[in-house]
């Protein structure tokens, strides 16, 4: 169990790393030409694919978010981070699952552009085109309606986050101090976005229409009109990818355990 908690450990790290990656890439494509933002992460992945290395750095976030991923749904199912079985604590689940969900798509697009397989915007954005596919489902509009409550959640969490620096809980004493500063910038951008995208999902399934639903550069560019607020949520997001990169060092990750996967503390 011991070596299996240490692989454990490096995935999520990796995940936290490859996370850092496409919020820095993100935010800087987004202050430099906000149409190349449009495609949200991918635009990131096609960033990459295109320099030097990009391609297995490709596969090594691809793994590392397949790994991130799996941890927020263990947080979800298992409750590793002891979130508690109270309204707080489920509030805290839901928004754990959606992380998931998202961070599921996103390793499997990093893989698809490390294989070859460029996607495109041709066919509408890809948050509508994962939508599409979902509202067709019978339930569709419910699993929507509920991953949008789920980044609702979620805003609200980074938002509490940035206003209390609570996620330095989880961060080791021996983390620079200045992290504890960008990262509260780089969570009250992701509570900004994150409510645009979850308010676009609630609409999006009550009117079950998928192109209400807005991916993360859709969600940033609708507050392009605003001005200064979509400059400050760009550089929010680089803030908040260089704390990722810092944290998939000094992260404090559960050890898992035949208890019901809590972590030691």
């Amino acid at each position: 169990m011991a070596a299996t908690s240490e692989k454990f450990r490096w995935l999520v790290r990796a995940g936290f790393a490859a996370r850092g990656i496409v919020y820095l890439l993100f935010g800087y494509l987004a202050l430099g030409t906000a149409g190349e933002a449009r495609d949200g992460q991918s635009a990131v992945f096609d960033y990459l694919q295109d320099v030097p290395l990009g391609v297995p750095l490709l596969y090594v976030m691809a793994l590392g978010l397949l790994g991130y991923a799996t941890f927020r749904f263990m947080s979800a199912i298992g409750d590793i981070q002891h979130r508690g079985s109270g309204t707080e604590g489920a509030v805290k689940r839901v928004g754990d699952a959606a992380s998931g969900v998202a961070h599921l798509f996103l390793a499997y697009a990093s893989y698809q552009f490390a294989s070859g397989a460029k996607q495109t915007s041709d066919g509408g954005s890809s948050g509508e085109q994962m939508a599409g596919s979902v509202l067709a489902m019978d339930l569709g509009p419910v699993l929507i309606g509920l991953i949008g409550l789920g980044f609702l959640a979620a805003a609200g969490k980074q938002a509490y986050n940035a206003w209390t620096g609570d996620f330095m809980k989880r961060v080791s004493a021996g983390a620079p101090s200045g992290i504890r500063t960008a990262g509260r910038v780089g969570h009250a951008a992701r509570a900004v976005v994150f409510a645009v995208i979850g308010w676009s999902m609630v609409q999006g399934a009550w009117l079950a229409q998928e192109g209400q639903i807005k991916g993360l550069g859709e969600a940033l560019l609708s507050l392009r009109d605003m001005g200064a607020l979509y400059t400050l949520v760009a550089i929010g997001l680089i803030l908040f990818g260089a704390f990722s990169l810092v944290v998939a060092r000094y992260r404090i990750i559960p050890e898992l355990g035949i208890e019901g996967l809590k972590p030691k503390f």
